[in-house]
């Protein structure tokens, strides 16, 4: 578990530890569509998550979770 992870697990945070990313293929194409869907919390005991989807489930591609970063500018 990453060190941001484990701090937002400790300190009660509400920000997620994780962002929720729809990944499509796209035929024809080298690079896959990301598309941000939702945000994830770390259970306090490092064995699960909550996962909050905003919109539509996706019936197509995959779902991938990524360590939550400030964006640079």
């Amino acid at each position: 578990m990453s060190a941001k992870a484990k701090a937002n697990e400790t300190s009660g945070s509400k920000v997620p530890s994780h962002v929720v990313y729809h990944v499509r293929e796209i035929e024809g194409r080298d690079k896959s569509f990301w598309t941000r869907i939702g945000s994830a919390w770390a259970h306090a005991d490092g064995q699960g998550f909550n996962v909050q989807l905003e919109g539509l489930v996706p019936l197509d591609g995959r779902l991938t979770l990524r360590v939550a970063t400030e964006k640079k500018e």
